[in-house]
């Protein structure tokens, strides 16, 4: 059974190296630079006084497909639907001279994607907004959070207008879910061959 096994994760490896995009992550343009700790990926960017660090992480980054779709396209092409990374993302906004971090928590919502030609409509909404102590590893569950469902939408936007003037657009929100979906699918094909090294370990 573990030859089989081993076998089928060798053939799988190969197939997911034909397809791989990009050998190397893709950069975000504006300035942004990354760090990778295995699935957790950070992006900083300094402006005039201003950090601001987008954090993501690709485990369970991958929408559930519809399962009606992809099998009618399988009929159609026996081509594998290509699965695209979308995570959930915080922004935090650190200031100079403040001991307060603006937390973002973002999300790309689930029927968004892919409704290419509504120029108007951003491709990511903004969930929760709070504040929390500048430089502390754990945030507080006690400090005020925003959920933005019964939010004045005027403060919605200026609240988005404020990303946006930071570099945190739709433009960059499309960089992040290319770069989600090669580091999602580095990280797999690197799980594909740990795997298959630990079946063949006698």
């Amino acid at each position: 059974g573990d030859k089989a096994f081993a076998q089928f994760l060798t053939d799988e490896i190969k197939e997911e190296k034909k397809i791989q995009k990009h050998k190397s992550l893709p950069k975000v343009s504006g300035g942004w630079e990354l760090e990778v700790h295995g699935t957790e990926a950070k992006l900083v960017r300094k402006i005039a006084g201003e950090k601001i660090t987008v954090t993501f992480n690709i485990n369970n980054s991958i929408p559930p497909s519809a399962e009606e779709d992809t099998q009618e396209q399988q009929k159609a092409d026996e081509q594998e639907p290509e699965l695209t990374s979308t995570p959930n993302f915080v922004v935090e906004v650190i200031k100079d001279d403040t001991k307060q971090t603006l937390v973002l928590d973002c999300h790309f919502p689930e029927d968004e994607i892919g409704h290419e030609g509504e120029e108007e409509s951003d491709i990511f909404t903004i969930r929760e907004v709070s504040f929390q102590p500048t430089g502390e590893a754990d945030w507080k569950d006690t400090n005020y959070t925003l959920n933005t469902d019964s939010l004045d939408w005027a403060l919605y936007d200026h609240l988005m207008d404020f990303l946006a003037d930071r570099g945190v657009d739709n433009t960059f929100a499309d960089e992040l879910i290319e770069l989600s979906t090669a580091l999602e699918h580095q990280e797999y094909i690197k799980f594909l061959e740990d795997l298959k090294s630990f079946v063949k370990c006698q």
